[in-house]
């Protein structure tokens, strides 16, 4: 079957909010303040959201609460920057940003931490994590599928239809040792424009929840895990910066090898399509 070989984050990211507008976001923050309150922030707490994407949560999120989002996609934060045109976006990878300063939540929802290539990645991330929290902090992390849970060989479809817009996509799920793998085919057909045809090819790190909760352990949290969470078979996982929790992981034995999560940018930088107006200088600064 033709097509052209794309990213959701990157080439279909004008798309994105379309082919995932089940979501409801607003419900989700919702639930997330309440969460959090309950395990210590303030109520209005200081927030980061890495792997922000188009700015969905953060729409919601800074109603109430300073946000700044991190995302590693240039074209996922064009969009958002149209939802939330006053607040500090960041392009970084979310394993090595560094902000210069501590908040009271870092949040990092819809499984973005599946796309980070090995535990030590993993680790790296959820002690990067801590360095950003304020001591007693929360962390709020929405996992990949567990394993057990994987179906291979699944197939799923949705649909969007606007007006002048219509996209189909048909998902079949494969794997491959502890790597999920999803082959994507998108149908995006627009009024006066025609049909286009992209393929998308999403690996995932499959870990058991027993292995998230150590590694955010070494990290510095006390974690615990939510089987209730936004989607099936993801839950949430959730912690408080312990006073151990200095952003440097505790090493038990050889590390994999990190490999470079696709980013159109090295290193961290403020990503500003037009200067916001909150008196927040641009300094350095994101799956």
């Amino acid at each position: 079957m033709g097509g052209s070989d794309v990213s959701q984050f990157y080439e279909l990211a004008p798309y994105y909010d379309a082919i995932n507008d089940w979501k409801d976001y607003r419900r989700e923050v919702d639930r997330l303040e309440s969460l959090v309150r309950q395990l210590g922030a303030p109520p209005r707490a200081s927030w980061l959201d890495v792997a922000c994407g188009t700015g969905r949560h953060l729409e919601f999120l800074r109603r109430r609460h300073p946000v700044v989002g991190v995302d590693a996609s240039r074209a996922m934060l064009r969009v958002a920057r149209r939802r939330v045109p006053r607040d500090p976006l960041v392009l970084a990878d979310m394993r090595t940003f560094r902000l210069d300063r501590q908040f009271d939540v870092v949040t990092c929802l819809f499984s973005a931490v599946g796309h980070l290539g090995s535990k030590s990645d993993v680790l790296r991330t959820y002690a990067n994590f801590a360095r950003h929290l304020n001591p007693g902090g929360v962390v709020v992390v929405e996992p990949w599928i567990d394993p057990s849970r994987f179906r291979p060989g699944t197939l799923h479809l949705r649909r969007h239809e606007s007006p002048g817009l219509t996209i189909v996509r048909l998902a079949f799920s494969e794997r491959r040792g502890n790597r999920s793998r999803i082959q994507y085919h998108f149908l995006v057909g627009r009024t006066g424009r025609g049909i286009r045809h992209y393929r998308v090819t999403d690996v995932g790190l499959l870990l058991a929840r027993r292995e998230h909760l150590e590694l955010l352990r070494r990290a510095g949290f006390r974690p615990q895990f939510l089987s209730d969470g936004f989607l099936p078979g993801r839950g949430l996982l959730v912690g408080v910066k312990t006073g151990a929790g200095s952003g440097r992981p505790r090493d038990r034995g050889p590390s994999q090898r990190s490999q470079p999560l696709p980013t159109d940018s090295a290193g961290a930088r403020p990503f500003w399509r037009t200067p916001p107006r909150t008196g927040v200088p641009r300094r350095r600064r994101r799956r």
